[in-house]
């Protein structure tokens, strides 16, 4: 139980790599905050959970706006006592140019994105102080470091998300706090499923992605879980502001997949 009776709030965490996340913590031992705008999908696996004996609640949470965050740091604090994890993993996106990119699309990818891991840590953080310390773990993207054609607003909030990481981690420190990012790469998720449906030919550009991936495979929401596990655990006790690529080396790749583009 590496996180045996920690208090962890996961962001976007009804499915995908924050259901994975929330999953992996609980397995540990962690009493989990399940945080995202699908009620649905969010109540259903919190029943789930529930019925497995793991203490988890879910907070209907839209992190863009701050009174919502509010909430859901208040919400928590009621239900366990505090704080100890946060995971900013809730974010949307779309496939367009800064040319074609409306400044409403603009407005909220980077308000869900990265203002939304602002205003979390921004209140989670008193509540850590309270505790002795912590954990932050912003779900970046290899978009911060190489991108591809059309994600203008994501690549953008992406590495804002890895330098908010960096500067973060220093003001944190004298606190026991610790931060850090996490950078997927192509995982397989919900959203992937959906991006392939939406192409002219999803079998084609899958087999596409796969040609630059180093292990013959993408990424699965356990990949990416158990590094935010390793992240927030007691074995990382003296990593903070870093940036880690769960990506099976595929960022040391220069082509990107030609369906993309």
């Amino acid at each position: 139980m590496r996180l045996n009776q920690k208090v962890a709030i996961v962001t976007g965490a009804s499915q995908g790599i924050g259901e994975g996340i929330i999953r992996t913590f609980a397995r540990e031992g962690a009493r989990v905050i399940v945080a995202d705008v699908n009620k649905e999908l969010g109540e259903q696996l919190v029943q789930e959970l529930s019925e497995a004996r793991i203490e988890a609640h879910f907070v209907e949470t839209d992190v863009s706006k701050e009174d919502q965050v509010k909430a859901l740091i208040a919400k928590t604090v009621d239900i366990f006592g505090g704080v100890d994890i946060l995971v900013n993993n809730a974010a949307v996106t779309v496939r367009k140019s800064v040319e074609d990119t409306t400044f409403e699309e603009w407005q909220q990818i980077l308000g869900v994105n990265l203002t939304g891991a602002f205003l979390c840590s921004k209140y989670v953080i008193p509540e850590m102080k309270k505790r002795g310390g912590g954990a932050i773990v912003n779900i970046a993207s290899w978009h911060a470091e190489k991108t591809i054609t059309r994600l203008a607003a994501y690549a953008a909030s992406k590495g804002g998300l890895t330098a908010l990481t960096r500067q973060m981690s220093l003001d944190l420190g004298p606190h026991n706090i610790r931060v850090n990012a996490v950078c997927p790469s192509t995982v397989d998720t919900p959203l992937l499923e959906k991006t392939f449906a939406s192409l002219e030919d999803p079998e084609e550009a899958f087999n596409q992605t796969l040609q630059f991936q180093p292990f013959g495979r993408i990424g699965t929401v356990d990949d990416i879980a158990n590094a935010c596990l390793f992240m927030v655990s007691d074995e990382a006790s003296y990593v903070s502001g870093q940036t880690l690529m769960v990506d099976g080396a595929a960022i040391n790749k220069i082509a990107r997949p030609l369906m993309f583009d």
